[in-house]
């Protein structure tokens, strides 16, 4: 059963009689995700800064709200706080889902830069929709996971391919494929019975789905390093103490920067234990590089005449520096 709104523990302090106070927070990966590890880390902190006066129950898994409930659950307060994938908004506005776009930023240092251009835009967005951005950590670069090695675009025709936003399923289309959405807790399951058979994701997410149960090869392409968000509820956040709120967004802080060196870490011991379960890991062909990016700076010119101006400046600061 699910717990709505904040959560208030009624236990009052032994010394000093303080009211303690416990956010429930619901994320939608599970426990051995390095964005999950991170979070519970985030939430030791903030107990930690402000001892045991703010605690934030992590629930993970999407256990609490499904991963496409969770934004509106932390805007209508029946939560405090969350995590979600960012680019799932793109349909709000195609600001949110600039890190998604095929081939843009491919490297910690790109999108390091794109978070860098995106990030006052999304604290904007968000803030019209009583939401307030503490931190936001990559994913690993995206890979392609097939049956055989894919060496041309073409060969990707007719695969039911697995989408989980709107710039995937275009790319899927532009490819040929067929986009099915599938969350990352269903991978397995939609390859097993078909669903799917073929799929761009991070190394972590094939890790720990056991990509080597369904799929045989894994393909560097380094399509684009999508973020994950976790945002505040602003009513909830301003009812804290001025103490409590310096907290949180120490502990935001600090796990911004430890969530990019784990993703950093993540990436190449990810990797290695797709190829130690009898994974083929292999570099794009040319051929197939060069299609990619074709499509890559097709969906660019269909992304601009589509995008907002908030979307605009967000591409044109990043491109400028």
């Amino acid at each position: 059963m699910r717990h709505f709104a904040i959560t208030l523990a009624a236990a009052i302090g032994l010394a000093g009689g303080v009211q303690a106070q416990t956010w429930d927070m619901p994320t939608p990966y599970g426990d051995t995700t390095f964005h999950t590890i991170n979070i519970r880390d985030f939430a030791k902190d903030v107990s930690s800064a402000t001892d045991g006066k703010l605690e934030i129950a992590v629930h993970s898994a999407g256990s609490l709200f499904p991963h496409s409930e969770i934004k509106n659950a932390v805007r209508s307060g029946q939560v405090p706080i969350g995590e979600f994938f960012l680019s799932t908004l793109a349909n709000e506005d195609l600001a949110f889902g600039v890190d998604s776009q095929p081939f843009l930023a491919t490297s910690y240092d790109q999108a390091a830069k794109l978070w860098a251009a995106q990030k006052p835009v999304i604290t904007e967005l968000l803030a019209k929709q009583g939401l307030m951005p503490l931190f936001s950590v990559p994913w690993p670069a995206q890979g392609l996971y097939t049956n055989g090695e894919i060496k041309t675009v073409d060969d990707l025709a007719g695969l039911r391919f697995r989408a989980y936003n709107p710039a995937l399923e275009e790319f899927a289309m532009m490819a040929k494929a067929a986009p099915v959405q599938v969350e990352a807790s269903d991978i397995a399951q939609a390859f097993t019975t078909g669903q799917v058979q073929a799929m761009i994701t991070s190394p972590s997410t094939g890790a720990n789905s056991k990509a080597w149960d369904f799929v045989d090869t894994y393909t560097k392409i380094d399509a684009w390093l999508p973020k994950n968000i976790v945002v505040v509820n602003k009513r909830a956040f301003d009812r804290l103490s001025a103490e409590e709120q310096s907290a949180v967004m120490a502990a935001a802080a600090k796990a911004e920067t430890r969530g990019w060196e784990m993703s950093k870490k993540e990436a190449a011991d990810k990797i290695a234990v797709m190829q130690e379960n009898g994974m083929h890991i292999v570099d794009p062909s040319p051929e197939l590089e060069a299609g990619l990016q074709t499509i890559g700076d097709e969906m660019l010119v269909k992304w601009k005449e589509k995008a907002s101006p908030d979307a605009m400046s967000v591409l044109q600061a990043y491109q400028a520096n």
